[in-house]
Order: C-alpha cells, then sequence, then structure tokens
C-alpha cells in the first residue's frame, strides 16, 4: 500500500468510489461496448491467437461485463469455426457473442452464398456484416455497380435477420465515402436500416477523420435513420479515441474497439481508454461500469495472451500513467494528487508511482521512504542517498524499472542492512568441444556469517550456470531460495560508440510467492553486470521473504543470516 495523500477536492466524496468527477446525469444515455479483440485485434502483426487463448479472453471480457464480444470471422478460417463451436458451450452471461462477415458476393443470392451460411451455422446470437459506403471500394474491390451494392447490403440484412439474429450492419469507410458523394453513402446505410438491421455502425475504416467530421456526419446519419448508431474507429491518425467520443457526444450509443487498441496497422480505438473515459469523463452510464477498478488488470492479462509487453505509456492502465518523475510534481503530488493527475488510478485499478532517477528531487524520495515504509529518514539521510543514486546514474544505472535495487541501495546507504552474503568471487569458462553447444560451467564462492561456500553448475549459458551456481551456495543456508525463480532478463548497451567493448545496463526480474521485483547492473562487463543484478536480485527475496512483504522498512540488522550458518571461516563443498 502506497503512502496516504490528501483526497482529491475536486471530487464529491459520494462519487469518488468510482472515480468520476461527479454524478451520472439521470438523463444520460447508456452506452453499449461492442468488442473485437478477437477479429481486428488479432489482425495485430505479431498476435496470433489459438481458439483456447480466444476461449480465455472471451470469458474474462464476458465477466468484466462487456455487452457484444465479436469473436471472429467463421466464413475465412477453420481456426474460426472451431472456436465458435467451443464458444457456445461458455457461460457468458448477458455478454451478447458476435460472428464477423461480409455482404453477399456480387450477382450472387444471399441462400447461396457460402459466407452468409458460415456465419449462421456459427450458432452466435448476433453478427456483424460488413458493407461498402464508399464509391472508390464498390468500384475497384467488389467490382459492381453502385446500385448492386445497395441490393447486396439489403438481401444481406435480409436473409440474416430471417435466420433469427441480431444484426449489426459495419458502414465500412463511411466516413471517406461521405467526403466523395454523400448521398450514396447515406443511401447505404439508409439501405441497412430498411432491410431490418438493428444496428448501424459508421466506420473510420483508415483511421483518418478528424472528429469534427465524425461527430457531423454522425448527427446527420442520426437524422436520417431510427436504427440505433454505434462508432467503429481505427487509430492511424492517433485519433481513434477522440473520433469514437464525438460520435458519442453526437448521437452514436455503441462504440467498438479492442482492448489495448490491437489492430492492424496502427490498431483501433482503444477500448481501455473508451471505457475510462465514458465513466469518468462523459460520466455516461454503461454495464461494465462497476468493473471498472479490474479495468487495468484486463488489459494486462489480453496483453500477456496475446503476448505482446504492455505498453507503459497506455492512458489509464499503463505502468506509467500515474507515474512521477520531476521533483516539482512529486512535491504537489504529496500535498493534492490533483494538481498532476486528472483522475485517481485506483478508479481504473492502476497505482501510483513515483520515480526515483538523477531528476528527483527530495519530494521524490519522501515519498518513495513512505511507500518503503522508511518514514524515519531524515533529510539529511534522503540527501546521502540521492547523492549515491546521481553518482550512479552517472555510471549508467536507472533505478525508474529496478525498484529493488533502489530499496536495498538506499538501505546501505543508510546502514540498514546487513548483507545476507557477500561475494568471494566466481568465474565462468566456457569450452567448445564436441556437440551442437558450448559447454558452459560456473564457480562460485560466497560468504555467509563468515562460512564460505564454494559451489559450480552447468547450465545453458554464463548467467544460467551463475543462477545455478549461487542457488547451490545460498540453499542450505537460505532454504527461502528455491521459491525464487529468475523470471526475465534484459541487457541494454548504455553507448554503443565503443561497440563490444560499451558498458552495458542489465535488468533481471524475479518471480516468487512473494511477489514481482527487478534488479540492475551495470558494468563493461556483461557477466559482472548480470552478477550484480543476480545477487541483487536474491538479497532483495530474502529481505522481503524474512521480513514479510511491506515489513521490512527501518528494520535495524535486518537480513543478518541465521546463526545455524555455521562456524565462522568454515568452507563447504557443495557440488562440483
Amino acid at each position: 500500500m502506497g503512502p496516504h495523500v490528501p483526497a482529491d477536492p475536486r471530487r464529491p466524496v459520494a462519487f469518488e468510489a468510482a472515480g468520476g468527477d461527479g454524478p451520472p446525469a439521470r438523463d444520460a444515455v447508456p452506452v453499449v461496448f461492442y468488442d473485437t479483440t478477437l477479429r481486428d485485434g488479432a489482425q495485430q502483426v505479431g498476435v496470433s491467437l489459438s481458439p483456447a487463448d480466444k476461449l480465455r479472453v472471451l470469458q474474462r471480457l464476458a465477466d468484466f461485463g462487456l455487452d457484444y464480444v465479436e469473436g471472429g470471422w467463421p466464413g475465412s478460417n477453420p481456426k474460426d469455426v472451431e472456436f465458435f463451436r467451443q464458444a457456445s458451450r461458455l457461460p457468458l452471461g448477458p455478454t451478447r457473442l458476435v460472428a464477423f462477415g461480409a455482404t453477399r458476393r456480387a450477382g450472387a443470392a444471399a441462400g447461396d452464398d457460402p459466407g452468409l451460411r458460415a456465419l449462421l451455422e456459427a450458432g452466435a446470437p448476433a453478427v456483424c456484416v460488413v458493407g461498402k459506403s464508399w464509391g472508390l471500394h464498390v468500384r475497384e474491390a467488389l467490382r459492381t455497380t453502385p446500385d448492386e451494392n445497395l441490393a447486396m447490403i439489403v438481401d444481406t440484412v435480409r436473409h440474416l435477420k430471417a435466420g433469427g439474429r441480431e444484426v449489426l450492419y459495419d458502414a465500412e469507410h463511411f466516413f471517406d465515402g461521405a467526403a466523395e458523394d454523400a448521398g450514396y453513402a447515406l443511401a447505404t446505410v439508409e439501405a441497412a436500416a430498411a432491410a431490418g438491421a438493428d444496428w448501424i455502425v459508421l466506420c473510420d475504416t483508415n483511421g483518418g477523420s478528424l472528429p469534427a467530421a465524425i461527430a457531423r456526419w454522425t448527427e446527420r446519419v442520426a437524422l436520417a435513420v431510427r436504427t440505433p448508431i454505434g462508432i467503429h474507429t481505427h487509430d492511424d491518425g492517433g485519433l481513434g479515441v477522440a473520433g469514437a467520443l464525438a460520435a458519442l457526444e453526437a448521437g452514436a450509443t455503441q462504440v467498438q474497439g479492442t482492448i489495448n487498441g490491437y489492430g492492424e496497422r496502427c490498431g483501433n480505438a482503444n477500448l481501455c481508454s473508451l471505457l475510462a473515459c465514458v465513466a469518468l469523463k462523459l460520466r455516461r452510464p454503461f454495464r461494465a461500469a462497476a468493473h471498472l477498478p479490474e479495468l487495468t488488470a484486463l488489459s494486462r492479462f489480453v496483453s500477456e495472451v496475446c503476448n505482446l509487453p504492455p505498453a507503459p505509456g497506455a492512458p489509464y492502465v499503463g505502468r506509467n500513467a500515474f507515474a512521477h518523475k520531476g521533483g516539482i510534481h512529486v512535491s504537489a503530488i504529496l500535498r493534492n494528487t490533483a494538481t498532476y493527475e486528472h483522475v485517481p488510478p485506483e478508479a481504473v485499478g492502476n497505482s501510483r508511482e513515483v520515480v526515483v532517477s538523477e531528476l528527483a528531487g527530495g519530494s521524490n524520495l519522501e515519498y518513495k521512504f513512505r511507500d518503503l515504509g522508511l518514514d524515519w529518514v531524515t533529510p539529511e539521510g534522503r540527501r546521502l542517498v540521492l547523492a549515491r543514486i546521481k553518482d550512479l546514474e552517472f555510471e549508467g544505472y536507472q533505478f525508474e524499472g529496478a525498484e529493488a535495487s533502489f530499496e536495498l541501495l538506499a538501505r546501505r546507504v543508510l546502514h540498514r542492512l546487513r548483507p545476507f552474503f557477500e561475494t568471494v568471487g566466481y568465474s565462468v569458462a566456457v569450452a567448445r568441444r564436441s556437440g551442437p553447444a558450448a559447454e558452459v560451467e560456473a564457480t562460485v564462492k560466497v560468504s555467509v556469517g563468515g562460512r564460505v561456500f564454494h559451489t559450480a553448475a552447468d547450465g545453458d549459458g554464463p548467467v544460467n550456470a551463475l543462477d545455478r551456481a549461487l542457488r547451490r551456495a545460498l540453499d542450505d543456508p537460505y532454504p527461502e531460495i528455491r521459491d525464487m525463480r529468475l523470471a526475465d532478463y534484459k541487457v541494454r548497451v548504455i553507448d554503443g560508440r565503443e561497440g563490444t567493448a560499451s558498458r552495458v545496463r542489465v535488468l533481471i526480474g524475479t518471480d516468487s510467492p512473494a511477489g514481482y521485483w527487478t534488479t540492475v547492473g551495470v558494468s563493461d562487463n556483461i557477466l559482472d553486470a548480470s552478477w550484480k543484478a543476480l545477487c541483487d536480485s536474491f538479497d532483495f527475496g530474502l529481505l522481503r521473504m524474512r521480513m514479510g512483504v511491506g515489513e521490512a522498512g527501518g528494520a535495524e540488522g535486518a537480513g543478518s543470516p541465521r546463526a545455524e550458518s555455521g562456524p565462522a571461516g568454515s568452507e563447504v563443498e557443495a557440488g562440483a
């Protein structure tokens, strides 16, 4: 838990728990949320979802409370056919599963179209079909006439309605089409509405329309048809969320997007941002509003399933969304968080972070020390820690992504941490003999309370061998390390002008039942940098486990080795 900070006086107490700027207006029209992560989002370069992956995401989106989830295009690939077969067994509650497809082919009957047949056979209660609104696409992509395109729209919607489905009509490239020929673009959505479509969704497929244009055309469509209107925007111009919000304010009541903004080219409108903006800015009601504090967890879950790293700068849900680095900023938020935060981070399940770096001031350290339970540190102590940080960052260290190394540094400078172990020495031998891979052996010698442990281990590489050898050395005095797992390893060249002699920064992420932490090491030698980060990782893990999570602050002599570590000066050979 972070330190207490004063409440934001701008937010009424009754609504503060929801994180909004005030209670929703009584006459506010509810917003319907439509997710297309499993179809549009899966078209992002680098994303490949198995049917099992899609089923996991579908269930999570349904549990979150989204109204519609588009599962895929069952007529395009066997994987989506299998997904829809299994999805019918999931307990989705009020969430409606949607199958996606396109209007019938030119010159063919809707009943004979294999794509429409696959849509109905998918068994989803709702279908979304995309049709052309732009003359350029009618001429060049479909290679048919404007009248035939209108007939394709009408026949398709009627056929799917006759099949008992809720039908959403996606007016592809609507805004580009309206700019070229407003009369024809409007005729396409009027045709879909007259045929019985349940929703008319205006699409900014190329992602280049300005919000003002989207608002203007949304208002015109709302006057032309009585069918509810949705909005589907892309982010090619960096305006996906802005365009969607403009449409909602102009009369649309459904908004489509993807979690984390995943999608083809520059992506779709980011549904995480839209959910937060609709709740906290527009203050419009929607079914999933009660789950808004789970938004950050949802974002990170989807990024994990898609095997993409979470974007640190993502609005609302990114790690940096509520991170403060400048000393003036931190000084202000210690007095009132509203000075540099537009909403409370807890409203979206995120957390405030104060970064310690060479740009930090005393306020940054004051906040961090409170967060670590080190409230007792004096201004002089903070000055000493800050001076040491600036010295190390000049050498190439960065503590912004290595909170564990920062805490260890502070405790060492303040003489409030006895080392769990001390390095006597280490060596790594790499030999190329027979076989496809090199043989690697690391030898480690460490001292624990005067008792020396000398071990060796093979590994898949030099760092893996060091990790194994150090674990063997510490296993007897500290059996807790068996629960620590090296989960991430990154190397960054600090300045590449020296070529292979360049200084490197190594970050090691460690996972355990006590949590996840990151440590850093810097050196001209990649193995030495790795060793420093590795030792910090074990030191911090032992500190956390032995003192208890969140309880280590200010403990004198925290981390002293167990009395039974062995007599001073003894040496243990623990494996070769």
